[in-house]
């Protein structure tokens, strides 16, 4: 965990993805940006992120070559969080994170020396509430009458770094 992550950000973070399975990481290929439906670990969010995957697939290559990631939740509330990606080949981090469910899921083990970890550091987070349609249309009113003040704002960002 990044030790200047304020306790508060980090809190908040935590409660808006603390219920949402699925995440979408988006990485940077060749050709541009492409996400990817990945399963959040079971862990209190830090200010990190973790997802298991294997070696040999274009997001590991891809997080190699460029550490820039998105991870996106939907939920109660939609979240973008930003941040740099580190592949993690760590025996004991993967026991530590691994379920049954994946022995199924990834059809290995968690020493299998194909399987990896990648790490999320977060640096921010965006967030917007889910399912206001009045709010929606209020704030889409204003902002086309030119009263796009901070008051009216749809979604808020927290800067964790």
């Amino acid at each position: 965990m990044n030790n200047n992550y304020d306790a508060n950000e980090v809190e908040k973070v935590r409660e808006l993805i603390k219920d949402v399975e699925t995440a979408m990481l988006t990485t940077i290929s060749q050709d541009g940006l492409v996400s990817r439906p990945m399963k959040t670990q079971e862990v209190e969010f830090d200010g990190d992120l973790w997802f298991f995957t294997k070696k040999e697939t274009e997001k590991y290559d891809e997080i190699k070559k460029e550490a820039d990631v998105n991870v996106s939740y939907a939920g109660k509330y939609y979240v973008s969080v930003r941040g740099k990606a580190i592949i993690v080949d760590d025996v004991n981090k993967k026991k530590e994170l691994w379920s049954a469910a994946y022995e199924k899921l990834l059809n290995t083990s968690y020493d299998d020396p194909n399987l990896i970890l990648i790490k999320v550091e977060a640096e921010s987070a965006e967030y917007w509430e889910t399912g206001n349609m009045m709010k929606s249309m209020v704030h889409l009113y204003k902002k086309m009458r030119g009263n796009d003040d901070d008051a009216n704002k749809m979604n808020n960002t927290i800067e964790l770094d």
